[in-house]
């Protein structure tokens, strides 16, 4: 979770002025507003994320506290392929995440029959990825997002426009489901070999072999 601190300082003739800070990690603000508590001349002290939600110390305090117990620090690693020849696609992802201090690896795929290009299977399999971190009840967290088309991040970024209908159905989808889970989300482009684990899972999807398990694992290592 990211914040900025925004605080209010006084000098010893009562003069008032605003400060607000770059964003950093909530733990790091902790610690920072903790800091300027004691130098005496901070007279208010709050906290604020990209959503404009705000808190006080022991309000985002509480709040770390809720999030350990729940999925956060998210990484998200997605592909999809698809097969002219039987026109059909195969989506895959993996979700990294920790959770009571513990790390684990989510793995997904879908075997799909009415999308028509790589691009719509690129952008099904991103989907699908999110759809996961929806029923893992993700809300209000940053989430690295990594494929390696070109096309589907570029335009999910926003950098490229989307002028195919298809695509841009499915971006809107996207942009709905972030929306709603009002998660602030972080596109990375990958070569293809940096994305062998959702490659291989959406492969895995094309022959038949579906995949849907959740482990421990001992490290949190996004595409091992």
């Amino acid at each position: 979770m990211n914040v900025r601190i925004e605080i209010t300082y006084q000098t010893p003739k009562g003069n008032q002025t605003e400060f607000t800070s770059e964003e950093m990690r909530a733990e790091k603000a902790l610690l920072l507003a903790e800091d300027l508590r004691k130098t005496g001349r901070i007279s208010t002290i709050q906290f604020m994320d990209d959503f404009e939600n705000r808190w006080n110390v022991k309000e985002l305090s509480k709040q770390l506290e809720e999030i350990e117990t729940e999925p956060h620090q998210i990484t998200v690693t997605f592909d999809g392929s698809f097969d002219w020849k039987t026109q059909t696609s195969g989506l895959g992802c993996a979700i990294y995440y920790k959770q009571n201090e513990k790390s684990y690896r989510l793995r997904k795929n879908a075997h799909v029959d009415e999308l028509a290009s790589n691009n719509e299977a690129e952008y099904a399999a991103c989907h699908l990825a999110l759809q996961e971190l929806e029923y893992m009840d993700v809300h209000h967290l940053p989430v690295t997002i990594t494929g390696d088309s070109l096309v589907v991040i570029q335009q999910l970024k926003g950098e490229w426009a989307c002028y195919k209908s298809e695509l841009s159905k499915w971006a809107d989808r996207i942009d709905d489901l972030i929306s709603r889970m009002g998660i602030t989300p972080e596109f990375n482009l990958v070569s293809r070999k940096k994305n062998k684990e959702a490659d291989h899972l959406a492969s895995q999807a094309l022959e038949g072999t579906e995949v849907t398990s959740t482990k421990e694992i001992p490290n949190q290592s996004s595409g091992s």
